[in-house]
C-alpha cells in the first residue's frame, strides 16, 4: 500500500520514520521553510528534514486546493494518507485515496479535540490521555474512531515530557492502525456526541498567565501544562522587570498564611503564597535572561520585601 504522509513539527517525525521502515511514502507534505532567528535566514521543518535524510519525496504547499497540488497528490496513487500535526485538509486533499485519510491526535477523542490536547489535559489535572487513530471528515478531530491507547501523567509531569513520551506511543499505535487498514481488518466507531466534552482550544499569550489567589493545586497544573512552552508567567511588582516565566513549580504541605503572590525566599529556595498551600519555584526565566533554576536566580538576584507576584 502506497501511503502520503503529512506533517511538520517533532512530534510527527517518530510516526514518519516508522512508516517508512514498513510501508512505500510515497510523498511527503510538509510546511513550507520559513524565515527564523535573528538572520531569518529559511528553516526547514521537523518532517521536512528528516523525509530529507530518508531521500522520500517532498511536497511543500502554500495553498492545499491549488488545483496543481491537488492533481500532484492524486498522481502519486496512494491508497491511504496519514495525518499527524498538520493543517486542516480540504475534502478535495482528504477524500482522494481510496483506504481514506488518518489522522493521530493526543487525546482520547471526543474528549480533548483542538490545537493543544497535552497542555489542556495537564492544565486540567488529568491522571491520564492518550492518543486516537480517526478517519477524517469535514469537521476537526471529529472522525470515526479506528483504534486508541492510554497515557499515564505523573503528578509533577510536564507537558514537554508528555509530548515526548506520547511521540513514541503515538508511532507504535499509528503503525499498528496503518497495517489493519493494509490488511482489512481496520474497524471504526463514530465519536459519542455529549454536552461535557472537553476541550483543547489554541493556547494564546492571556492563558499563560498564573492567577495566585488559585489553589495551589491549579496553580502547579498550569505551570507544568505550559512547560517547556509556551510557559506560565507570572506579573511582578518590587523589581526591575515586569514579568518572569516559570517552567517548574512543586507542591508541598505548607499551609498559605499571607496574601497569594507573596514570596517567601532563601538562598536556594522560593516559595509563593497560593490561595491554600505553597508553591515552590524551581524553575524560571527573566526577560532578556537564560532560563535558569530557581537556586541560580536567588543567587545572581536578591529580592526584597517588596518583591511580590501578582495577578
Amino acid at each position: 500500500m502506497k501511503i502520503v504522509f503529512m506533517g511538520t513539527p517533532d512530534f510527527a517525525v517518530p510516526s514518519m520514520r516508522k512508516l517508512a521502515e514498513k510501508h512505500e511514502v510515497v510523498g511527503v507534505i510538509t510546511a513550507p521553510d520559513k524565515p527564523a532567528g535573528r538572520g531569518k535566514k529559511l528553516r526547514e521543518s521537523a518532517v521536512n528534514g528528516a523525509a530529507t535524510e530518508l531521500g522520500l519525496h517532498i511536497l511543500q504547499p502554500t495553498n492545499l486546493k491549488d488545483p496543481e497540488f491537488v492533481e500532484e497528490l492524486k498522481s502519486l496513487n496512494a491508497g491511504l494518507f496519514v495525518v499527524l500535526a498538520f493543517r486542516m485538509l480540504p475534502t478535495q486533499v482528504w477524500s482522494i485515496p481510496s483506504k481514506g485519510t488518518i489522522n493521530l491526535h493526543g487525546s482520547l477523542l471526543p474528549d480533548y479535540r483542538g490545537a493543544a490536547p497535552i497542555n489542556r489535559a495537564i492544565m486540567n489535572g488529568e491522571r491520564e490521555t492518550g492518543l486516537t487513530t480517526f478517519f477524517i471528515n469535514e469537521n476537526i478531530d471529529t472522525g470515526a474512531i479506528i483504534d486508541n491507547v492510554v497515557c499515564s501523567i505523573g503528578e509533577n509531569e510536564t507537558a514537554g515530557q508528555l509530548h515526548d513520551k506520547m511521540m513514541a506511543m503515538g508511532a507504535d499505535l499509528l503503525n499498528k492502525t496503518v497495517s489493519k487498514i493494509e490488511d482489512g481488518e481496520a474497524e471504526s466507531k463514530l465519536q459519542p456526541e455529549t454536552d461535557d466534552l472537553k476541550s483543547a482550544p489554541k493556547i494564546f499569550k492571556e492563558d499563560c498567565q498564573i492567577y495566585w489567589n488559585q489553589s495551589a493545586q491549579v496553580i502547579h497544573n498550569h505551570i507544568r501544562g505550559l512547560s517547556p512552552y509556551p510557559a506560565a508567567f507570572t506579573m511582578v511588582a518590587g523589581a526591575d522587570f515586569e514579568r518572569m516565566k516559570i517552567f517548574g513549580s512543586r507542591l508541598n504541605d505548607q499551609k498559605a498564611t499571607l496574601t497569594p503572590g507573596t514570596i517567601e525566599a532563601s538562598k536556594e529556595k522560593m516559595f509563593v503564597h497560593a490561595r491554600d498551600y505553597l508553591v515552590e519555584i524551581i524553575e524560571v526565566q527573566v526577560p532578556g535572561k537564560k532560563r535558569v533554576s530557581i537556586e541560580s536566580f536567588l543567587n545572581g538576584y536578591r529580592p526584597d520585601q517588596s518583591f511580590k507576584f501578582s495577578s
